[in-house]
């Protein structure tokens, strides 16, 4: 038994070695190579194992790539391996990758803020912004403050806001007092920064906790 391709996409032996031997899992960021394949060479013969990297920056994006010399082994991974890797099939490498670690983030957040019905846009008003909704009364910056009754989990608190696009740092602090949630975010554009505080500001993320999104100076003359 063997995964049938469509027509256009050339030989059995292609698409076996682009489509179904490769795997895309999201792991802690604090994981080397060796740590990863490691974890994940019980399942088989490992051609190579790789960690995708902040182009700026050079740190762990929390995500990687493990390629098997079979597709048996690639797939018992995927049933295998522990639920929180998320392992899946990768796209073939002709395709755009941070297109597919976007959608990838997307998905995988979508599913874990929405349980079995919450839609990503909670409140109707956050689901739809106006192009000609240019006038913002309030002084804006490329930087924003969320805060939350629940302390936020750095890891998913980044992937909710990398949804889109531009994001730069996400800074996630606790206070022992009161155990809410508090963190800095910050966009490489004030349109960037504009546009997810208008998606995310009375987000409930968990269900039931609204977020509250607010700018913060960060130095920049902000009627740009």
């Amino acid at each position: 038994v063997f995964i049938a391709q469509s027509r256009a996409s050339g030989s059995h032996r292609d698409v076996e070695d682009e489509e179904l031997t490769r795997i895309f899992v999201m792991i802690p960021k604090t994981y080397t190579e060796e740590d990863l394949r490691e974890k994940f060479k019980m399942y088989g013969d490992i051609e190579y194992c790789s960690i995708i990297k902040n182009k700026t920056t050079g740190e762990s994006k929390g995500l990687g790539y493990v390629r098997y010399l079979k597709p048996s082994q690639a797939a018992r991974a995927i049933e295998e391996c522990d639920r929180s890797y998320r392992a899946i099939l990768a796209e073939p490498k002709n395709k755009s990758s941070e297109s597919f670690e976007h959608d990838y983030y997307s998905n995988n957040m979508r599913q874990e803020l929405r349980g079995n019905t919450l839609p990503f846009c909670v409140q109707p008003e956050f689901c739809s912004f106006e192009k000609t909704e240019t006038r913002i009364q309030e002084p804006v910056s490329k930087r924003l403050s969320v805060v939350s009754r629940l302390p936020f989990i750095q890891e998913q608190l980044f992937a909710l806001f990398d949804l889109v696009p531009g994001l730069e740092y996400c800074d996630v602090q606790r206070d022992p007092h009161t155990n809410s949630g508090y963190a800095v975010i910050q966009y490489s554009t004030a349109a960037s920064a504009i546009y997810a505080k208008y998606k995310l500001h009375g987000f409930e993320y968990p269900p039931g906790n609204r977020l509250t999104v607010i700018f913060l100076e960060d130095g920049n003359d902000s009627s740009e």
